[in-house]
């Protein structure tokens, strides 16, 4: 009878939110970092103009291309150390992770590479950009890419290093727009992967950019995790849970999906009207936090 009831409240809920018609084209446009990693000693540092010419023009194809990019020292300027060089990747994500106004989503991390080839009567250079995707919130990695100058790219016979940055410099815009368009490309497959499907008249808008979610349900009892467990499938734009740690009154899932977090902090609210129990929600970084109010029976 309560299994029976358990389904009941389910559809209940899935035909309420059947009513609301989701257009294709409300796929949120994720929140887009470009930073640059030069902890290698080869790689180009951040204090170079060609560094800064690169990041440029990548924030730039990407921003063409019709995502929301963000500069990063507007959006760390009052609770992160300016200027900093030769960043780790674990420094750079942590840093993308922390940010929380505006939300990042993606985060392109790009480097520099530049050499040259000494010859008698010129010098060969050799110019390679690199850069990938990461999704901030799994980790998940979206795609990379890395661009290489021709063998016609030449300088003066007598060329140090800052002669070979101006050098590299002059022709980096061509390898960071082929870069950026590149990147765009692959995320923009990612996103496209999303698919919406009607079906008695509803839509369900499934994201290709997934969300990745540690999901706690604290103070539940099994029976209740079970029910909370149908829900979790039944949201719109699932993709997949695994439990992590649970107990007799303590769950956490790892959740995959492809809404937003105001459309799954909504779920959450109207699930626990549903399941009609008392518990609070809450939200922080990737983290949803359902705690139930216990009473005495």
């Amino acid at each position: 009878m309560t299994r029976l009831m358990s389904f009941f409240l389910i559809a209940t809920f899935l035909t309420s939110c059947a009513n609301v018609t989701v257009p294709a084209q409300a796929a949120e446009v994720p929140n887009i970092l470009v930073m640059g990693e030069d902890a290698d000693k080869d790689s180009v540092p951040c204090t170079s103009r060609v560094f800064k010419r690169v990041r440029s023009a990548l924030v730039n194809q990407l921003h063409d291309e019709g995502f929301n990019v963000y500069d990063e020292a507007a959006v760390t300027l009052e609770n992160f150390a300016q200027g900093r060089c030769r960043r780790t990747d674990a420094e750079v994500i942590d840093i993308a992770k922390k940010i929380k106004s505006p939300p990042i989503d993606v985060v392109a991390i790009f480097s520099i590479y530049g050499s040259k080839e000494q010859l008698s009567y010129t010098t060969n250079l050799r110019t390679r950009v690199a850069g990938r995707l990461l999704n901030v919130k799994s980790g998940q990695r979206l795609g990379n890419f890395e661009v290489d100058s021709p063998k016609e790219w030449v300088a003066p016979v007598d060329c140090p290093r800052d002669c070979l940055l101006e050098a590299i410099g002059k022709h980096a815009k061509i390898l960071s727009n082929d870069l950026g368009a590149a990147l765009g490309i692959k995320l923009q497959s990612v996103i496209n992967k999303g698919d919406v499907s009607a079906e008695a008249g509803k839509a369900s808008q499934a994201q290709g950019l997934a969300g990745a979610y540690t999901l706690v349900f604290d103070g539940f009892k099994p029976p209740e995790i079970s029910s909370i467990e149908e829900y979790l499938v039944a949201f719109g734009g699932y993709k997949h849970h695994r439990p992590i740690t649970c107990g007799q009154r303590y769950c956490e899932f790892w959740y995959e999906t492809g809404s937003d977090v105001s459309r799954l902090n909504r779920n959450f609210r109207m699930m626990i009207e549903r399941l009609d129990v008392n518990a609070l929600v809450s939200f922080s970084g990737s983290t949803f936090t359902v705690k139930k109010v216990t009473t005495r029976d």
